[in-house]
């Protein structure tokens, strides 16, 4: 019989190292006898035997490190040498056995990893760190009572939480501590050595409090999730018998209670149309003609305005003109308005059924040589064109609304709205309105692969059919 002593019993390396030993000297898992201490009840360790001349090394599937890593810090003394009765039969033949799940050692040893991982999970959900000062300067120190030898696997996760505070973590086992820079381990500890209250817990109790909904209390399942051997360590746990006591009361109050109403949302369109303008269409046009509400008027040669049937059933919205809108003074007249009406075409949709306009009624540019550069109006230019939209619309009251681009879209769905992830679906507006936006064409022109533009004009054709088939 050959005993054989580890020093940490838990770790992966010191455990290997000896195994592949008796491994390689031939010795079969019943000749060895695991002790976690030299000196112990057994006496004094063996010495390893020499490797044999006719054992090769053997390959071990990486699946069982990892195994091994988990089992070794359970807290069953059988774990080593299960281990070794592993090793020694994936060494001799039986090359597959992690897959027999049914094998009792198997089965015993994936029982211990999903304990350790639950004890780790426990861990830092449930370690509260309390201030302590030492020479002047904070350090944090928590008291843990793990059921498994846990520490040095999720010290890391601390350091990584917690990088820039000097702490310690202790338990009856082993110690961890964290000085900024260096992660190092001790011998465990006793409760006494842990602070028992620091002045941040009545606050952290409060908040905990507040937060409690007693509608959603399932005793069972607070327990399962928050073990009562966890309780006498967690500031908050002193609250949990008084706060489910009250529960039921609080419940009752709550329901009790007159609801409260929701507040109605209101759209970007919806606030502007308390400044819109008076008048008809034809006379909204003329005003427009001198809005001075924004800078844009000065470069701009004119405003353009909306333009199609007064009582049109859907209103299209662009974002705003460009170069060639601009020297007409009509809507989507160049480069994107005629890819928008070969679209129209190709979806079904008779243009001149439709009532389109912009968001934005002014082209803004950035002159380059003799070329003006499209520029994106500013939020506050939006904004200043906003009331001609919303008295657009409520001349017109249209059924349907589409918007062309996200500030389109924005404006009249609010500026949460995502237009790819929302595009192509009809959606109510609080006014009982349904609207639908899609790109805008100028977007497609922009699209440099042919292949992803002729895919991107095909969902664009599809969006705007919805106006056909609806």
């Amino acid at each position: 019989m050959y005993r054989v002593t580890l020093d940490d019993p838990s770790s992966l390396g010191e455990w290997r190292s000896k195994a592949r030993a008796l491994l390689l000297a031939g010795i079969e898992p019943a000749q060895v006898e695991w002790q976690a201490e030299s000196g112990g009840l057994f006496g004094a360790a063996d010495a390893l035997p020499p490797p044999r001349d006719d054992v090769r090394p053997p390959g071990v599937p990486r699946d069982f490190v990892t195994l091994a890593n988990g089992v070794l810090a359970h807290s069953d003394p059988r774990r080593h040498a299960v281990l070794y009765r592993m090793l020694w039969r994936l060494a001799h033949g039986e090359k597959h056995l992690l897959s027999v799940a049914t094998d009792d050692d198997v089965a015993w040893t994936r029982a211990c990893v999903k304990q350790v991982g639950r004890d780790m999970h426990k861990m830092k959900a449930f370690v509260r760190f309390r201030e302590v000062k030492l020479d002047g300067e904070s350090v944090y120190v928590a008291w843990f009572e793990p059921a498994h030898d846990i520490v040095t696997r999720v010290a890391p996760f601390f350091v990584r939480r917690f990088t820039g505070m000097r702490w310690s973590l202790l338990t009856p086992s082993r110690t961890a501590h964290w000085d900024g820079a260096t992660l190092s381990f001790g011998p465990g500890a006793s409760r006494a050595d842990a602070p028992s209250d620091d002045a941040l817990e009545d606050l952290w109790r409060t908040y905990y409090a507040s937060i409690f909904n007693p509608a959603r209390l399932k005793v069972d399942a607070m327990r399962r999730e928050m073990p009562v051997r966890y309780w006498k360590n967690l500031p908050e746990a002193r609250l949990i018998p008084e706060l489910v006591r009250d529960a039921l009361p609080r419940m009752q109050a709550m329901v009790e209670k007159q609801p409260t109403v929701p507040r109605k949302k209101i759209t970007p369109l919806q606030k502007a149309a308390d400044d819109a303008p008076e008048g008809s269409l034809t006379a909204l046009r003329k005003q427009a003609k001198d809005c001075r509400a924004c800078d844009l008027w000065k470069p701009a040669t004119q405003t353009v305005f909306g333009e199609g049937p007064a009582h049109a059933r859907i209103v299209v919205i662009g974002e705003q003109p460009g170069d060639q809108e601009d020297l007409a003074g009509k809507p989507f007249v160049g480069p994107a308005g005629k890819l928008f009406d070969r679209a129209l075409g190709d979806a079904g949709v008779e243009r001149d059924q439709l009532y389109v306009t912009n968001a934005v009624k002014h082209f803004r540019f950035e002159p380059r040589g003799k070329v003006r550069l499209h520029k994106r109006a500013s939020a506050e230019q939006q904004a200043a064109c906003r009331p001609w939209l919303a008295a657009e619309i409520d001349r017109i009251q249209p059924e349907r609304i589409v918007c062309l681009g996200a500030m389109a879209a924005q404006a009249v769905f609010g500026s949460s709205f995502r237009l790819m992830a929302q595009r192509g679906e009809w959606l109510d507006l609080p006014d009982g309105r349904k609207a639908m936006a899609t790109v805008h064409p100028s977007y497609l022109l922009r699209v440099p692969d042919p292949g992803e533009r002729e895919k991107a004009y095909a969902e664009f054709v599809r969006d705007l059919a919805l106006m056909r088939d609806d």
